[in-house]
């Protein structure tokens, strides 16, 4: 058995970029992926975008999985979609809290993601596979690393199957939140979320968004290539690349790639290790 892949898409806001993301699941297809993922807009902006992408994942013979945040949903909200995901055949979901939207008042009746799952659980029991998100560098959010460890074993006690962190570029960070969340108990499988290097402002804007931390080294060696596109993609595929023959060694149980709807920089790495 090869190393358990996964890939994530964001829903396409054109029909031109609905064309471009089907050639590039085709292409992805190829590693037999475990699943495919679907991302929601904060707030679920993106809902019926993303909806229609995981119908034509699973349209598609693939197994596709939807992000669902809670963020302003209620009740009800969530159990007419969760009736909704049973009536497309859906197994899998990716269990959020969700950012809230600018000039979003309410947090809706659900706090934590926590929340979310155990409410899924009591309204269908194990139909679906759930997901939830993983901070090796902890939640920019989060008032210390260990609450952020404790937010997180919340959703493990509360039902969820596996976890997907955010991506990062420095094993030490992953292996010690996975040792410090199996010490409290949680022990489902902690997949590693990987970002490819495709250009310099792009992945340096995500990690600051999101508390992710890129090394000084790489931060550096991307600022000194300046425009020069190919030499940013050459040296971001063997950073991400060996950051993969790390972890796989290690014996993470997959990698979940987050391909920002394009194929050639995920298919490159899977190719150099050999997998799929």
């Amino acid at each position: 058995m090869g190393l358990p892949l996964s890939f994530e898409f964001f829903p396409p806001k054109t029909a031109e970029g609905a064309t471009k993301l089907r050639a590039v699941r085709e292409k992805l297809y190829a590693k037999r992926p475990e699943f495919c993922s679907v991302t929601y807009g904060a707030g679920g902006s993106t809902q019926d975008g993303t909806l229609q992408t995981v119908q034509a994942i699973l349209d598609e013979g693939q197994s596709g999985a939807s992000h669902f945040t809670c963020v302003g949903a209620t009740r009800e909200s969530v159990r007419e979609k969760l009736a909704l995901f049973q009536r497309m055949g859906l197994r899998r979901l990716v269990a959020l809290r969700g950012d809230l939207p600018s000039g979003y008042g309410a947090m809706g009746e659900f706090r934590y993601a926590a929340d979310l799952v155990q409410f899924i659980r009591a309204e269908t029991g194990d139909h679906f596979h759930l997901e939830v998100a993983a901070y090796p560098e902890m939640h920019p959010q989060a008032k210390s690393p260990e609450a952020d460890v404790d937010a997180y074993v919340a959703k493990v006690r509360a039902g969820a199957n596996s976890a997907i962190t955010q991506f990062f570029f420095n094993t030490d960070a992953y292996f010690r939140f996975v040792d410090d969340a199996y010490a409290k108990g949680a022990d489902i499988p902690v997949v590693p979320g990987i970002m490819p290097i495709i250009n310099a402002s792009g992945i340096l804007r995500f990690a600051d968004s999101c508390g992710a931390e890129v090394p000084r080294w790489i931060r550096l060696r991307l600022q000194a290539y300046g425009d020069d596109v190919e030499s940013i993609k050459a040296f971001g595929l063997d950073v991400v690349t060996d950051l993969c023959d790390q972890l796989r060694t290690a014996g993470v149980p997959g990698l979940h790639f987050y391909t920002m709807n394009q194929s050639e920089a995920t298919l490159a790495i899977c190719d150099r290790l050999g997998l799929g």
